[in-house]
């Protein structure tokens, strides 16, 4: 059973903004060749979506999504070995036929016995923009929004699982180094959204938390600095059974608002 699977969600639109092509004026003899070959384009950053707006089953998604992550021309072989690795191989190659079947014309090319995405992605392009984050760039609030969604999140499937578990780590990573950026340029504003972002997504990182008191700091906002603090107190404590870093501790008693450990 076939299934609308494109997002409406305000993550989507965002992505749409950022690597969709922006509408401009062309000349009256370019206007059917424009509309009559659209961009396309698949996110997985935040949820699988596609532009323009096409019907996707869900064998068409878990194909399109499989290849968007691989990035480069897969044998059918290989293809049908991940995506049913459970199922004898005439199974698994009958399953392939049947999504690609489902796919919509023109989204997958067929090179021999390789298959292609024949679209953009998102995950090349965020992943570059977390690269340049860490190497120092500064972010928009845009851009935080985008890296606060890790790869199809709610998919749990195993050939995806590296993939996911190696984004999340990376957008956390450019989130915490573009908090130390802004802090240190002093666009804490943007600085503690990103910091925010970052321990939203790992509670236990003490790098990310001491990042986002650095920028509350910056801001004169001790209140906000402690809230951080005592939350990953208590985290370590009740998951890991220690203390944070004292280092950190250290910070925060010279500022007059934490404690010294008893140990």
């Amino acid at each position: 059973m076939c299934e609308a699977y494109t997002r409406d969600s305000q993550r989507f639109r965002t992505t749409l903004r950022k690597f969709a092509p922006r509408s401009r004026l062309v000349p009256r003899k370019s206007v059917v060749k424009t509309m009559s070959a659209p961009k396309r384009l698949v996110s997985v950053v935040g949820g699988l979506g596609v532009y323009p707006m096409v019907r996707l089953s869900l064998p068409g998604r878990r194909l399109i999504a499989y290849l968007c992550l691989r990035g480069h021309p897969v044998s059918r072989h290989a293809v049908a070995a991940e995506l049913w690795p459970d199922q004898p191989e005439d199974v698994g190659r009958a399953n392939l036929r049947r999504a690609l079947w489902h796919v919509p014309a023109g989204w997958v090319s067929v090179v021999g016995t390789e298959l292609v995405l024949d679209a953009e992605t998102d995950l090349s392009r965020v992943r570059q923009l977390a690269a340049r984050a860490i190497s120092g760039d500064t972010l928009t609030l845009e851009d935080i929004t985008l890296l606060s969604n890790d790869i199809l999140p709610g998919w749990n499937e195993e050939w995806l699982i590296a993939a996911q578990d190696a984004f999340h780590l990376l957008r956390v990573q450019a989130l915490e180094a573009a908090c130390r950026t802004m802090a240190k340029a002093g666009n804490y504003v943007l600085a503690t959204q990103a910091g925010a972002a970052a321990v939203a997504a790992e509670p236990l990182s003490e790098s990310a938390v001491e990042a986002l008191i650095s920028a509350h700091l910056g801001q004169h906002n001790r209140h906000q600095a402690a809230q951080c603090f005592r939350s990953l107190e208590q985290r370590l404590r009740t998951e890991l059974g220690v203390s944070p870093d004292p280092v950190l501790t250290e910070r925060l008693v010279a500022v007059g608002i934490g404690r010294r450990s008893s140990r």
